[in-house]
């Protein structure tokens, strides 16, 4: 009892001296000792009215410091709490973590506050923080949220904060604003929705391939990419084919990653085609490169291997064969050798580009084919000291010692 009482003496003449740090100490310690055989010594007001006046004089430091003490003191200090976040005229930072705190309470009284916030604030920092707090508030947010995707100015909120609760019961209404008239909305719900296997969701995403918004058709084409176990049931290549030639690159490009993702000789065909053709943007041709590696196929390989004699872009070549190198799979490491063998052999233009020689070097030896031993042995000859060097360095990765 008398170490409760000297901790009160320390904590008051902290307060008095406006020594914040040394009060939070104080504070921290009261709380440890806060339970019943103690409650009556202890004063919960009296508590929280100091920690309150930490949180309003305080640095961010301390400020964040007191948050666990005023958490620990219960909803007490939600009505306080609720007072600082309607005060206009208070720091944004005291708001901001009033937010923050009121977010840690499972209580209703603390949803409606910042519900009501994210109505009537045009602070975006605070009405991205809130929507935060109340997603981490799980199924007990999601009535109050439903309501707030009414208002077409509250939607989009609404959404991320159902986006963040990750539960089943939030399908149901994100389902409700797939086709909203906000792009943003549209596509923070379908987003949101592709981290579920639920029925219900792959035919909206189908149905969004072929949405106005670039955005949103990327959001689709991804979401479906992770439904892969649905490729043959869907059709799922043939219906994400023709984003291959989507006029927006980035739907483009996530589109080839998809199609890599569930695989096979089909989707493989697909890019080949696109890769080749010479009306193909090189952003979109590096990407298909690489997706050709994720395939992890022997067509795939080929179909780079083609791409490396039909195409005459240094860039395709040392991007072709720097991927080459990224081959893991122990059938496939023998065809990329001997792709990049080739090519010294028979000398392709590429091998007279000095970093795409020495792009050549680095991937045979990330392969590790003994095979390729003799041909590095050779490049140790080379004029150009890079050349060398990743000679070097490719023969010692196959545990071979250079002279």
């Amino acid at each position: 009892m008398n170490n409760i009482g000297q901790l009160l003496v320390q904590a008051q003449t902290a307060h008095n001296e406006a020594d914040w740090s040394s009060l939070i100490q104080d504070l921290q310690q009261l709380i440890l000792v806060n339970d019943s055989k103690h409650s009556e010594t202890l004063n919960p007001e009296h508590l929280l009215e100091l920690a309150l006046k930490i949180l309003e004089m305080g640095d961010f430091q301390q400020r964040w410091d007191i948050t666990k003490v005023l958490t620990q003191l219960g909803t007490i200090a939600i009505p306080s709490l609720i007072a600082i976040l309607e005060d206009e005229d208070a720091d944004d930072e005291l708001r901001w973590f009033a937010v923050r705190i009121l977010g840690e309470y499972q209580h209703p009284d603390a949803i409606a506050s910042l519900v009501e916030l994210l109505q009537t604030t045009e602070d975006e920092e605070l009405q991205a923080i809130a929507a935060t707090a109340l997603g981490r508030m799980g199924n007990l947010a999601i009535p109050y949220l439903c309501e707030l995707l009414k208002p077409e100015n509250t939607r989009l909120l609404a959404v991320r904060s159902l986006a963040y609760i990750r539960k089943l019961e939030t399908i149901t209404p994100l389902l409700s604003v797939v086709k909203d008239s906000q792009v943003a909305v549209r596509q923070a719900a379908l987003e949101a929705l592709s981290s579920f296997h639920d029925e219900r969701v792959p035919p909206v995403l189908l149905n969004a391939l072929e949405d106005v918004a670039a955005g949103v058709r990327c959001v689709a084409v991804k979401g479906l990419g992770y439904r892969t176990d649905l490729a043959t049931q869907l059709d799922l290549v043939a219906k994400l084919q023709p984003r291959l030639y989507d006029f927006h690159i980035e739907v483009c490009c996530t589109t080839a990653v998809t199609l890599a993702r569930i695989g096979g000789d089909v989707a493989t065909q697909h890019l080949f085609t696109v890769l080749i053709s010479p009306h193909t943007p090189i952003t979109l041709q590096l990407e298909i490169i690489r997706a050709l590696i994720w395939v992890e196929t022997l067509l795939g390989l080929e179909c780079l291997q083609t791409a490396l004699n039909q195409l005459t872009s240094p860039t395709i070549w040392q991007e072709v064969v720097t991927v080459l190198g990224r081959v893991r799979k122990p059938e496939l490491i023998t065809k990329g050798t001997q792709i990049l063998l080739e090519m010294l052999e028979t000398q392709h233009p590429a091998t007279k580009i000095t970093a795409v020689k020495s792009a050549i070097a680095l991937s045979l030896g990330q392969l590790g084919c003994q095979d390729a031993t003799p041909l590095l042995t050779a490049m140790l000859g080379d004029e150009d000291e890079f050349v060398r060097l990743h000679a070097i360095a490719a023969l010692t990765k196959l545990g071979i010692r250079s002279v």
